[in-house]
């Protein structure tokens, strides 16, 4: 079977993460020193922007405020605006907490700012703005919701204080792939025609389009019109992989926003792409619950087993090169797997531990190799090095059970 996910997800979150870490983190590198602004971070304000698009008033919270003046807003959407420090003309505080639209209202305004043609469906945790059928967004946002309770809980009795958002996660769904990849491009570039769905960090938002009208899936159910044949498609195992992928991007989503991971905050990608592959597959089978969770992601192990050398686990965990390049992803994406699964399984009130040191750090904080290595035997009690042969013997176990 075709797997678009395993060769095209690194590119997009990868992507997603460089949109901030170009121009982000150079105005946050002047927080410290003699000129640092006045505000102070997480403020509530209202700044007065003056740039290519005029004179203009805008009320966020100040995520970075650079010692030059330069700004990190979050809007009220949950968009990050960077803003250059000519262009800010003068910042004020405002009194109490930046006010939460209505989820409603929060669709109607993310509705202003897509094509024509886009509807809402809200549920406890979502806004999914699509201009598929109602029963795909239905569905869609039925599975997003198991995935989050089960995050959730998988969390929570390890002993972690994972927070449900104050704000409804909103995703994007197109009925077409053509508009999707037009609509995508500003976000990932020529990528967009390569990947099913991406989590972006700058707007978090998820983007998707309807998997019922893949090339794949209208090959092998002989065209049938998007969103029409919701679940009998989507069970299918040609869809395996693309449900993977969406969901893979949804956990980003629900990791960045329940406490476990802040934007913009150095987490290491073996951590955050090896807790998305270990949430990436769903039991599709059960109505009730998500049943995947800690299920023995065959395309990953065999990877993992097929290419592991002595060193990688090191290499992992010190940085995150390995999965910026075309020709390594692969393997640092099925080590990211066998390593959360392994200390999950085996460590996992010491992996919480971890996520809570993870869970702490701020906006740009320092994240050298030396201080992820620190991290890292801080936790665990031991470098990652001391760990490799265990996670060898307990990943050749689980390939020795396979059917």
């Amino acid at each position: 079977m075709p797997r678009l996910r395993s060769r095209r997800l690194p590119v997009m979150h990868l992507t997603s993460r460089l949109l901030l870490a170009v121009g982000l983190v150079a105005a946050a590198g002047q927080l410290s020193g003699a000129g640092r602004a006045t505000a102070e971070p997480d403020a509530f304000a209202r700044v007065e922007i003056r740039d290519d698009k005029g004179r203009r008033e805008i009320d966020g919270r100040i995520v970075i405020e650079a010692a030059d003046g330069g700004l990190l807003l979050e809007l009220p959407d949950q968009r990050w605006e960077l803003f250059a420090p000519g262009s800010v003309v003068s910042r004020h505080p405002l009194p109490g907490d930046q006010p939460r639209e209505s989820p409603r209202d929060l669709g109607r305004r993310v509705l202003a700012e897509l094509p024509p043609g886009f509807d809402l469906h809200l549920t406890r945790h979502y806004v999914v703005c699509f201009n598929t059928s109602r029963d795909y967004a239905k569905w869609v946002a039925s599975l997003f919701e198991r995935l989050h309770e089960a995050f959730s809980n998988t969390w929570k009795t390890a002993g972690l204080d994972v927070a449900s958002p104050d704000h409804p996660l909103i995703v994007v769904i197109f009925a077409d792939r053509k508009d999707y990849e037009t609509f995508a491009t500003r976000d990932v570039g020529p990528a967009a025609d390569r990947v099913v769905g991406y989590y972006n960090l700058a707007s978090n938002r998820v983007t998707t389009f309807d998997l019922t009208g893949s090339d794949l899936l209208a090959r092998r159910f002989g065209g049938r019109p998007p969103g029409r044949a919701g679940t009998e498609i989507l069970a299918s195992p040609e869809a395996a992989g693309l449900v993977a992928t969406v969901v893979h991007e949804a956990t980003h989503q629900v990791a960045f926003n329940c406490g476990l991971h802040r934007r913009l905050a150095p987490i290491p990608l073996w951590l955050s792409e090896g807790m998305a592959t270990y949430f990436e597959t769903p039991d599709l089978s059960s109505p009730r619950g998500w049943r995947g969770i800690g299920m023995v992601n065959r395309t990953r192990l065999d990877r993992f087993l097929a290419t592991v050398r002595p060193g990688w686990a090191a290499g992992l965990v010190a940085g995150d090169d390995a999965f910026r390049a075309a020709e390594t992803a692969e393997d640092a994406y099925a080590r990211a797997w066998a390593l959360t699964h392994f200390l999950t399984q085996t460590r996992k009130q010491q992996f919480a531990a971890y996520l809570r040191t993870m869970a702490a750090k701020k906006p740009c904080a320092d994240d050298s190799p030396d201080q992820r290595d620190r991290d890292f035997r801080a936790a665990f009690g031991e470098p990652p090095a001391a760990l490799e042969e265990a996670v060898h013997r307990s990943m050749a176990r689980l390939q020795s059970r396979r059917p």
